[in-house]
């Protein structure tokens, strides 16, 4: 028994074409788009009377598969929330980048919250936080050649 990778991420959004938009500007490509609804989705996800809209986005050299799901029913009650770095549970996605200052510049510009301003990290990294739509925390990280 062996475990080969992580197979995809998958994000519970509220407004899909937000969501899908940002992640297209930071150069992810959208894969596959596709609608879900029935008694074997009900079990798989241990919920009752799902109905989804998905939008499968991937990095033009297909490593990175994120799912970004829209769940019309049932629907979450609690609402958006706005975790912090340190909140508990899963936190964040790491990007692997080039030209950091560029990305983030960008991002700003379209209003993206910055955690904080570009860190080095050692000699090994540059780092940034930021938050996309609806509390998704992004890491950028660009490694020091």
């Amino acid at each position: 028994m062996k475990i080969n990778k992580i197979d995809h991420v998958s994000i519970n959004v509220n407004d899909l074409s937000e969501a899908k938009a940002f992640f297209l500007d930071l150069g992810l490509e959208v894969q596959a788009e596709w609608e879900l609804d029935g008694e074997q989705l009900d079990r798989i996800v241990g919920l009752n009377n799902v109905k989804t809209t998905c939008v499968g986005l991937g990095m033009p050299d297909g490593q990175t598969w994120i799912e970004l799901v829209k769940f019309y029913t049932p629907s979450d009650e609690k609402d958006i929330q706005q975790p912090f770095a340190n909140t508990l549970g899963i936190r964040h996605i790491c990007f692997a980048v080039e030209d950091i200052e560029a990305i983030v510049a960008k991002l700003k510009q379209k209003g993206t919250e910055i955690f904080s301003e570009i860190q080095q990290y050692e000699e090994s990294y540059k780092l940034c936080y930021v938050r996309g739509p609806e509390g998704i925390i992004l890491e950028l990280a660009e490694k020091i050649r």
